[in-house]
């Protein structure tokens, strides 16, 4: 959708006639062109949001089945090395090959959501990360392994794109950050769960465990209904009622919404079919820039490799006892996404990105000079401390804003016409990079602990340049806002 052109309806902005007010500014004289009674219709919005809330919850059992894929290789390596007799570089393909699955579940992602509706994704999602933890259980060798994990990583490729957007569309707009934050809390809530039990559970168990989160996901999108705005586009219209009055409550009028929704459907079905082509049209390339470019360096700062192979790094370090800081890493990853949760409807998105990349700079530069010194046996009694302190400092930073606002902001920077095909090359680049940090780490760890850190620290600082010059705020504007600002 071009935003000098269509309105986003999903937002609630109030029109009589639909091709007249497409023609007018958003912006006049400063203001925004809303409705008299916008207020009264935000108010009853609010009103009954039980409906969204346990529409949420059951949407981010996905996120937390993807934090238990992504958390399973940090405490299981030593174990699964030494009973299937893997070496180093088999293992750091298992580990890696999770992104590659997620690569292609990405690509289909955005297709799959539009064909099959949210919900119907989600589903598809859970099948395959239990085919793959079963898998991963019966595996006696690196083949049956890898195969599981590649499962489990289409899986969560599909449910990194349709967890966020079906949050997103359902949820009201002063909620919107702070729900999809809920996204990103339950990924590293569970793969915190699996740094904790994998330090006292077998491998096979916690395999096992994976299989919980989609058994809960199935049933409670029995309860849940499906995305109004996707069902109102695929012209299910007795569906689309019956779905917006769940989520709105049985005594809010939805007349007005779903005439609204209708009416931009209507002249979205107008436009022509999206190709991932059309995302390099001049009207979508800013969007396009803004979300490719918080995906790759939310990856190259590092957070795979490091996350990935945390208990291995700790030991490395000199720490006694990987699980130890391992363990401690799972804490402080959930604590501190609560607070970045907390903050992102309060202090805005770019403020979180920048102090989350510095507080990542600090703590790669930390665990950097830890190792140096271990490499110039200066310090010694020092160098465990300070790479645990660095450690935990990064991912604590990474967890207050890095983790969740890039998700947060790909669900609101793209128009709904191009959101699949758009969400789809998002999601691919996420796990292009992902795939690369998680397969190069013990290589490059192999050939310098300091240099590894140093180069991780090198994009934090990029990052932080990337944020202050391309990304805009989005907080508390409507989708419509936000592309204005953007095209501005």
């Amino acid at each position: 959708m071009a935003t000098d052109q269509f309105k986003d309806i999903e937002n609630g902005i109030s029109h009589n006639n639909i091709l007249e007010d497409l023609e007018k500014p958003f912006i006049q004289n400063g203001k925004m062109v809303v409705s008299e009674d916008s207020s009264s219709e935000a108010d009853k919005e609010n009103g009954s949001i039980a409906m969204v809330l346990l529409s949420t919850c059951a949407a981010v059992c996905g996120s937390f089945e993807f934090g238990s894929c992504v958390g399973y290789s940090a405490p299981t390596q030593s174990a699964i090395r030494e009973d299937l007799n893997l070496s180093l570089a088999e293992f750091s393909m298992f580990g890696s090959i999770l992104t590659i699955g997620a690569m292609i579940g990405g690509i289909t992602s955005g297709r799959i959501a539009d064909f099959v509706g949210r919900k119907g994704a989600m589903r598809i999602s859970a099948v395959f990360c239990v085919i793959g933890w079963l898998a991963v259980y019966f595996s006696t060798g690196a083949l049956i392994l890898d195969f599981g994990r590649f499962c489990t990583g289409y899986g969560i490729g599909i449910f990194s794109y349709a967890v966020p957007v079906f949050i997103a569309e359902i949820a009201p707009k002063n909620l919107r950050g702070g729900l999809a934050t809920i996204n990103q809390l339950m990924i590293v809530s569970g793969s915190s769960v699996a740094y904790l039990l994998g330090t006292v559970v077998s491998w096979q168990t916690l395999a096992l465990t994976g299989i919980l989160p989609c058994i809960v996901l199935f049933v409670g999108l029995f309860f849940t209904p499906e995305s109004p705005r996707w069902l109102a586009n695929v012209g299910r219209e007795k569906d689309f009622l019956v779905a917006l009055r769940r989520l709105r409550g049985k005594d809010a009028d939805i007349t007005r919404e779903a005439a609204e929704i209708e009416a931009y459907n209507v002249t979205l079905r107008s436009l022509p079919k999206s190709r991932m082509l059309d995302l390099f049209d001049r009207k979508y390339i800013r969007s396009v820039m803004i979300g490719v470019g918080l995906m790759v360096f939310q990856q190259f700062i590092g957070i795979n490799g490091i996350s990935f192979y945390a208990s291995e790094t700790f030991a490395e370090a000199g720490l006694s006892s990987g699980k130890t800081g391992t363990v401690a890493y799972a804490i402080v990853q959930v604590l501190l996404t609560v607070v970045g949760a907390l903050l992102m409807d309060k202090s805005g998105r770019r403020p979180l990105l920048m102090v989350s990349a510095s507080g990542t700079f600090i703590g790669c530069f930390l665990t950097g000079a830890s190792f140096y010194l271990k490499g110039q046996n200066l310090l010694l009694e020092w160098v465990p401390l300070l790479a645990v302190s660095g450690v935990l400092i990064y991912i604590a930073a990474f967890s207050i804003g890095m983790g969740a606002v890039p998700w947060v902001i790909m669900s609101e920077i793209f128009p709904i016409n191009v959101k699949g095909a758009a969400g789809s090359l998002v999601v691919l680049v996420n796990w292009i990079g992902a795939w690369a940090v998680s397969f190069t780490f013990n290589f490059l760890m192999s050939w310098s602990s300091t240099g590894t850190f140093f180069i991780y620290a090198g994009f934090c600082v990029l990052t932080v340049l990337f944020v202050a010059r391309l990304v805009p705020e989005t907080k508390g504007k409507t989708l419509e806002e936000v592309q204005a600002s953007i095209n501005g």
